[in-house]
């Protein structure tokens, strides 16, 4: 059986080496990048994101031709969706999706979902937003910020749509996670963000609690991010018309703007994802604060600040507006020849402006030209990998097709012999498993056999003692229900037990000649020999075997006697076998039949015929084999000797 084991792991061992891929793909060709120059070149992607989108969008390429045709999916779909940043931060929500959505089309990832339900958010997508990043909930493994940033942005999913409570619910579980992780730039973004859903459903107590928390959070970090959060919530006091709130917030933003460095202006054609907040909109803002008031005094320094500051940086939006505003105001306050003077610089700046933006308009179509050139490039690049994989593919397919009428005889052959082998296999197991289940059987019927003792024995021991009771001899009733259960003890204790040392089963037939001596005193005396070469605890024998001998010769030969009559019990070894002796001087077999009721004659059957069905279980399990000769001790049939044999296989 186990040259059949071998023979079967061969052969499955085979069969898997036939599955195995006909081709394997060779060390990458020249001119493929190593995934250490694949990586290198999308950060230096990253690196030029903010200051040349060109140069950016260049490196993808290069990241993109450096991949095999075939394969490299991940890294495929990583460099599409940095391109897909790229737009984004660009403002060609557009060409982000589209990127977004290949990225996930080649190798779905957690932060490309999130990144494409941004982009959906900025362009008011909410429902095609929710659909995505809902499903996200449920995943594992997402690293704290990641999860912050779903639960933000499922926030401004529900924002846009209207549903405060449960906007306000998921920016709420981004700031447990914020401050369980002590990420700190995020608390102040999700406790702005629940004042302005607050702020929107017209709940202004709330709104005002938690834009309270985001500028006091705000002021720990960066001057920049103190100063947004200043003007955001110095917004939404102008909503509210508490315009002396409005100026002393904007002032603070004044006083902490000169730490900041603001970057000078790009001019790539297009706008970035955020507008810098400059000391010409404060100004502006806080003279429009003035004006809501009627302190046009107060408001026309701001307005001539902001109209500097705006001509110092060649901002013509707000000098346009503020220059008008100031117009106004000199209007109002009837001093027309400034007022005059001041809408003249505003109609220039209006000129100047106009031209701006023409200018500006040009510059964004070739913008936009280009990057759709690059796009076509980069989409180009995908169409024949595409191409490339599908003949590739097909190639693959003809040849395993040509190889599979061979690889299915082989498998005919193979499935056959494994049939085979495996209809061998149940075969042994169910002869194993039947084997196995006969001896539990046969362990079940010994236990059950050998836990009947002689119920007569048991009832008859238990009227001694009444009798005992009855004569008041309390000491002898006390002597004899001990050694009673200490021989019920051993019983029950042995019972458990397939097989028990000789010196236990010696130990309960005297017990038990002891019970029964004390019985009949005057019926007869027993003797147990014990060969002086046997050692009673180096052999084992089955528990109860002996003593239903014992009781019978107790029982059907002595206990009829007129004199004394004399039991003995010898242990003896002989050259292969233990024999085991029970010899009396009773009144015989055949004197005993006669004497016996029919009741007395059925339970000897039954007795004997258990301990008969006992041996031949104990013969069949062939641990030992057990030979059993009865016979008459005299030739005028008095007397009975029982021999047992007990022979190891």
């Amino acid at each position: 059986m186990r040259a059949g084991i071998i023979i079967l792991a061969f052969i499955i061992l085979g069969i898997a080496q036939l599955n195995s891929q006909i081709d394997k793909r060779e060390s990458s060709p020249e001119g493929r990048s190593t995934p250490d120059q694949f990586h290198a070149l999308l950060d230096s992607a990253q690196a030029n994101k903010r200051s040349d989108i060109d140069k950016s969008i260049d490196f993808i390429t290069l990241a993109l031709e450096g991949l095999s045709d075939r394969g490299n999916e991940k890294e495929r779909a990583l460099a599409l969706t940095t391109l897909g940043e790229i737009y984004q931060y660009y403002k060609q929500y557009d060409l982000a999706i589209s990127n977004y959505r290949d990225a996930q089309a080649i190798n779905r990832t957690t932060q490309t979902a999130i990144l494409l339900g941004q982009v959906l958010i900025r362009i008011r997508d909410y429902k095609e937003a929710e659909s995505i990043l809902l499903p996200l909930i449920e995943l594992d493994g997402m690293v704290p910020y990641q999860r912050i940033q779903l639960y933000e942005n499922l926030g401004d999913v529900y924002a846009g749509l209207g549903d405060a409570s449960q906007a306000v619910a998921y920016y709420e579980e981004g700031l447990v996670i914020a401050r369980k992780n002590r990420i700190s730039p995020k608390v102040p973004d999700l406790n702005s963000k629940i004042a302005d859903v607050y702020a929107s459903d017209n709940r202004s107590q709330e709104a005002e609690a938690y834009y309270g928390y985001s500028l006091d959070q705000a002021a720990a970090q960066t001057p920049k991010r103190a100063v947004r959060e200043n003007e955001k919530v110095a917004d939404f006091y102008n909503r509210e018309s508490r315009y002396e709130d409005e100026i002393k917030l904007r002032k603070k933003s004044l006083s902490k703007l000169g730490d900041i460095q603001v970057p000078a202006a790009e001019s790539t054609g297009v706008s970035q994802v955020e507008d810098s907040i400059t000391a010409q909109q404060i100004n502006y803002k806080i003279a429009n604060a003035y004006v809501e008031q009627d302190k046009l005094d107060e408001a026309i320094p701001y307005l001539v600040e902001s109209i500097k500051k705006a001509d110092s940086d060649d901002d013509l939006e707000i000098k346009k507006d503020a220059t008008r505003k100031l117009s106004e105001v000199y209007s109002v306050k009837g001093d027309f020849s400034r007022a005059l003077e001041s809408y003249r610089q505003y109609v220039a700046v209006v000129d100047t402006l106009y031209q701006r933006k023409e200018r500006e308009i040009a510059q964004a179509a070739r913008f936009n030209r280009e990057i759709a050139s690059k796009q076509n490039r980069i989409s180009s690049l995908e169409r024949d990998r595409q191409l490339s994989q599908s003949k590739f593919e097909l190639a693959v397919t003809q040849q395993q097709l040509f190889e599979e009428t061979n690889r299915r005889q082989k498998w005919v052959i193979y499935s056959l012999i494994l049939l085979i082998l495996l209809t061998a296999l149940a075969a042994f197991f169910f002869y194993r498993s039947n084997r196995q289940q006969k001896l539990a059987n046969n362990l079940l019927a010994l236990k059950s056999l050998r836990s009947q003792m002689n119920p007569h024995f048991i009832f008859n021991a238990l009227n001694s003692v009444n009798s005992y009771i009855a004569k008041n001899d309390e000491k002898s009733a006390n002597r004899y229900l001990s050694d009673f259960s200490l021989l019920m003890r051993a019983v029950l204790e042995n019972s458990e037990e397939d097989f028990i040392p000789l010196s236990k089963e010696i130990e309960l037939i005297r017990l038990y000649l002891k019970l029964e001596k004390a019985r009949f005193p005057d019926k007869f005396d027993y003797q147990v020999k014990i060969d002086s070469e046997v050692e009673l605890n180096q052999f084992e024998i089955p528990p109860m075997l002996l003593q239903p001998y014992v009781e019978n010769a107790v029982w059907h030969g002595l206990r009829y006697m007129e004199d004394m009559g004399k039991l003995t019990v010898r242990v003896n070894k002989e050259k292969d076998h233990l024999q085991l002796i029970i010899e009396d001087n009773g009144i015989g077999r055949k004197q005993s039949a006669k004497l016996k009721t029919k009741h007395q004659s059925d339970q000897k059957s039954t007795g004997m015929k258990n301990i008969r069905d006992r041996i031949e279980i104990l013969n069949k399990m062939g641990r030992h084999q057990i030979g059993v000769e009865v016979t008459d001790l005299e030739k005028d049939g008095t007397g009975t000797r029982v021999k047992l044999s007990l022979r190891n296989k």
